[in-house]
């Protein structure tokens, strides 16, 4: 049966915050923060993790405001719970969105949220250093195949036959978009001894020279020239989508490492896939065009790339500082204020 938590629930003058549901690594983080709401509305949160609609909408029917995070909002049902479905008020009043991260575009349809009226908070930077050092991550395991060498160990064959490892240090990384969580990579890199170039547009110069990044103005000279390419852009409708194409990538040099932490959708369709195909690139990949990926995915069928399901930010410390700003955009909603607004209601 699943656990639900609640506060105040006596106090039917408030207004109600609804998550419906949770994954489990959250539970704790945001339970700390609900004391922030004290007076201020009553939490309902369902302690189990699910996608169905018909049961989002259901634990939502009398809520005010939404905290989400892990799963898509349809169209469908974006209008059922904003009271815009064919039950109309009867089936939800939600009138304000807050979600779990910072890419909220590729999980709610803005424009249909201003449309209906709603509010869309979302957080940002809390995962910046979760984010990096997953690239990190990535970028050690095609290296040095410490998960290869770990299974072969316990196997009994200690005589390594996959090829020595590769150092970063002296050698040249590109990253395509210098924010909080670029610049961080960018940081960490210099501290490994690489030189470090960067494109990223909108960005100050001094950022550059804070991080130790050279700035590249011509994103093919920065992954012609670079023996790993990060990419750590956010993904804006009209701006950053696609702003990868497939002649872009076609400046990988064989052997390039290629990492991708922020969005798949960043890359022009199906051009990464087509440039991996020819197996002479080593890419570690953190998201993908379709999530939840299915064994028989095409890009799971190429050798020497390494793939992990979007758990990039997922740390104790991400969770920390996302549950805070999760309960900070509620509680600035309630009371007449602003944070991390996405979408004016």
């Amino acid at each position: 049966m699943t656990q639900v938590y609640e506060t105040q629930a006596e106090r039917t003058d408030l207004p109600l915050v609804v998550m419906p549901s949770v994954l489990d690594s959250m539970v704790e983080p945001i339970r700390l923060q609900f004391p922030q709401l004290h007076d201020i509305a009553r939490v309902r949160m369902f302690e189990e993790f699910t996608s169905d609609e018909d049961a989002i909408a259901s634990r939502l029917r009398d809520a005010d405001v939404l905290l989400v995070g892990g799963y898509h909002i349809s169209d469908d049902l974006l209008r059922r719970i904003t009271g815009h479905g064919p039950n109309g008020a009867d089936e939800g009043h939600v009138r304000c969105i807050v979600f779990c991260g910072t890419g909220v575009a590729s999980y709610v349809d803005l424009d249909l949220a201003r449309e209906f009226g709603v509010r869309v908070c979302n957080a940002e930077h809390y995962g910046d250093h979760a984010v990096a050092e997953h690239a990190f991550a990535l970028m050690f395991e095609l290296i040095r195949h410490v998960g290869e060498l770990d299974k072969d160990v316990k196997a009994g064959n200690w005589a390594w036959k996959g090829g020595d490892g590769l150092q970063l240090a002296g050698r040249r990384l590109g990253i395509i978009g210098l924010g909080g969580i670029g610049s961080t990579v960018a940081s960490i890199a210099k501290a490994f001894g690489m030189e470090v170039g960067a494109w990223s547009s909108h960005v100050p110069e001094a950022l550059f020279e804070r991080c130790g990044a050279e700035p590249v103005a011509d994103m093919n000279e920065l992954i012609a020239s670079s023996d790993v390419v990060s990419v750590h852009l956010p993904l804006i409708d009209g701006v950053t989508r696609g702003i990868i194409t497939a002649e872009h990538l076609e400046h990988l040099r064989p052997g390039t490492l290629f990492i991708n932490t922020a969005r798949s959708e960043v890359i022009e369709p199906g051009a990464l896939l087509a440039r991996l195909q020819r197996g002479d690139i080593p890419a570690g990949l953190d998201v993908f065009d379709h999530e939840p990926l299915k064994s028989g995915d095409a890009i799971c069928q190429i050798p020497g790339i390494v793939l992990t399901p979007h758990v990039g930010w997922r740390t104790d410390g991400a969770f920390r500082e996302l549950t805070r700003q999760m309960v900070e955009c509620v509680r600035a909603f309630l009371t007449g204020g602003e944070c991390n607004v996405v979408v004016h209601e």
